[in-house]
């Protein structure tokens, strides 16, 4: 099956003072129709600036550098700007983090739906609305006609996110990135979400990128996770084997900050922690950027950079000494 996303050696810059510096480094994924890729790690490790870059949606200080980009065998990168504003919504949407900055204040929910679906499916203002509408219903938001005539500060945020589900699937995309979507809900409302946008998914065969750094997230809706160190991928492998056989040492070190069921009063485990912090990506280490937190690095792992490579199949990481983890 032909990926519905396709991103080959994305390299992506900002453009600072003393010039320019990697924030995303040799970034490769594809994604099928109706698979969930989750992309985890610490904040500044390059993920929101990778799902920016697949819309082109990057900052003005920023630029993709190098790599490629296809989005059903189209390629994205070259194309300009119309193409750009036709296919984003249509073909390709984001659900994004903060919904109340993210929508517009001056236009009502059910506006900036009909908006989004008269510019793509050519419909007019009443057919449009309409459709926002079933929208948010699909969305299960409750009183969906009167909440499309709301503007997003009077609804919560639970509401807010819907709204924002909603207008990402307004034109039926064939692929959904979603950057961090729960992180400003509270636990009852970010499993509602949840539970909508896998529910969504299934119906819609949509492929969807997952941005999170919350692996209890990741174990719920996960096929494949990529996770990232400093802009650069240090593991990836299918969920089941992320949580049974985690190679990369940071891998490891999230995995022991994570409470587990079986730790009891009677059996208490210690939560571990990553000792050290996220070196700044313009002043990265010679060798591998997590070699300075590392509890088993070696002389090699200080000079060399680890080649990010298939350890087993279907598992790749980008570690020197994964044999002695």
């Amino acid at each position: 099956m032909e990926p519905a996303l396709a991103v080959s050696d994305l390299n992506v810059e900002i453009l600072g003072e003393n010039g320019a510096f990697p924030v995303v480094s040799e970034m490769s994924l594809s994604v099928r129709p109706g698979e969930t890729i989750c992309i985890v790690g610490e904040s500044g490790c390059g993920k929101s600036m990778t799902a920016l870059s697949l819309l082109r949606l990057l900052p003005d200080s920023a630029r993709v550098a190098s790599g490629s980009i296809r989005i059903h065998g189209e390629d994205f990168l070259a194309m300009d700007r119309r193409q750009v504003e036709n296919f984003r919504g249509d073909k390709i949407a984001m659900i994004f983090q903060e919904p109340l900055s993210a929508l517009n204040p001056v236009l009502t929910i059910g506006e900036q739906i009909a908006e989004s679906v008269r510019q793509h499916r050519r419909l007019g203002r009443r057919e449009a609305f309409a459709r926002a509408v079933k929208c948010l219903e699909l969305v299960q938001m409750p009183d969906p006609e009167r909440r499309a005539r709301q503007y997003p500060h009077e609804l919560s945020g639970g509401m807010r996110q819907r709204a924002m589900i909603a207008l990402a699937l307004a034109c039926e995309p064939k692929i959904i990135i979603a950057d961090e979507p729960t992180t400003a809900l509270d636990v009852t409302v970010q499993a509602q979400i949840l539970g909508l946008i896998s529910d969504l998914q299934k119906r819609l065969g949509t492929a969807q990128i997952l941005i999170t750094h919350d692996l209890g997230v990741v174990a719920e809706i996960a096929d494949r996770v990529i996770v990232m160190y400093a802009g650069r991928r240090v593991e990836e492998c299918s969920v089941y084997e992320l949580f049974d056989n985690p190679i990369h040492p940071y891998t490891i070190g999230l995995m022991g900050a994570v409470p587990h069921r079986d730790r009891t009063e009677a059996a208490p485990e210690r939560l571990t922690d990553i000792p050290g912090t996220v070196p700044p990506l313009w002043d990265l280490p010679k060798g591998c950027a997590f070699a300075p937190r590392c509890p088993g690095a070696s002389a090699r792992c200080l000079e060399e950079r680890p080649p990010f490579i298939e350890k087993k199949p279907g598992h790749f990481a980008a570690c020197w000494e994964h044999d002695d983890v």
